[in-house]
């Protein structure tokens, strides 16, 4: 029997959260590109300091106008562990890798962090893993994989880098799970820019390199590390816990697999690195594996419905 097609209106949410974990993904994927360049000219600690001032004024002029108050108490810890680790040491561990090793091995190995966030979300939020996402996520992977050894072919790699990229995707995660139930007691926006702050402070002690790392800096580099403030770090993480509220945390750290195929165009338009074909196989593999890992929530609404629609039949 033929269903009726959920209303605009009751689709709406749904379509918003998709559209604001697009928008996180795509500047995320940029910031691969602004970190690289804008790297050559700041320290790892100086680059993540002034990335999180800039997305921290940002924010916290938005939350003036929008007269956002103080997370509430409930929400500090999720708040706090998130801006340590997923703003704080995140950010400064992958600037200080991206110095070690190509963007292909970065991305390679930065992207095991859905992984992660899959584990401890099943474990400790318990977030389900139904098996359309798990397959969409072995495909991604393999895709991330293709893209980086396609990618990474320079020899440009070191076991440093590659360490401190994993300690990366360590953060990342860990950041995304503890954040997850932050956003159950106060808005995204409060949870973004606290969190924010909490990492800004954590690089404080950074702030004298930034000071002279800028006075050396050419304007190049010094804006692409304000563009990283404002979009990659104050809009994106905001559409990001946007999101992420709506949804498991499973669910969206299989949406960043996304991220290596659009650095790989990125790099393309701007940097006129042209990709080969194993390039843009895995790229494909990994927005299939996505299409694959997000396809489940159409099929459990159609399940859900089927029940309610029984009444109404004629015997």
């Amino acid at each position: 029997m033929m269903h009726p097609a959920p209303s605009p209106t009751a689709r709406r949410p749904e379509v918003l959260a998709a559209g604001a974990a697009a928008v996180s993904v795509v500047l995320w994927a940029s910031a691969f590109v602004s970190i690289r360049s804008a790297g050559a000219a700041y320290s790892p600690g100086a680059l993540a300091l002034g990335r999180l001032l800039s997305g921290a004024l940002a924010l916290g002029l938005i939350c003036l106008v929008r007269r956002e108050g103080v997370p509430p108490r409930s929400a500090w810890r999720g708040v706090a562990i998130s801006g340590l680790l997923w703003f704080g040491c995140y950010m400064v561990v992958l600037n200080w890798g991206e110095q070690q090793v190509d963007a292909g091995t970065a991305a390679l190995v930065v992207n095991i962090g859905p992984l992660l966030i899959a584990l401890l979300g099943t474990r400790l939020l318990g977030d389900p893993m139904p098996p359309r996402l798990l397959a969409g996520m072995a495909v991604s992977f393999a895709g991330a994989v293709t893209v980086g050894l396609s990618m990474s072919g320079g020899g440009g790699s070191s076991l440093l880098g590659v360490a401190l990229c994993l300690l990366a995707a360590v953060a990342y995660a860990s950041g995304v799970v503890a954040q997850k139930p932050a956003l159950a007691r106060a808005s995204a926006l409060q949870v973004t820019t606290w969190g924010c702050l909490v990492g800004a402070a954590l690089c404080l002690p950074f702030a004298g390199q930034l000071v002279h790392d800028a006075a050396d800096a050419p304007v190049g580099a010094t804006l692409n590390m304000v563009y990283l403030g404002v979009f990659p770090t104050a809009l994106a993480f905001t559409t990001w816990a946007y999101a992420l509220a709506r949804t498991t945390a499973s669910r969206m750290g299989a949406t960043t697999y996304a991220v290596p195929a659009l650095v790989v165009l990125m790099s393309w338009l701007a940097l006129g690195e042209v990709p080969g074909p194993l390039t843009l196989a895995g790229g494909v593999l990994c927005l299939a594996g996505v299409a694959v890992s997000r396809s489940r929530a159409r099929a459990s609404r159609a399940a859900a419905a089927e029940p309610e629609q029984r009444p109404e039949r004629v015997s």
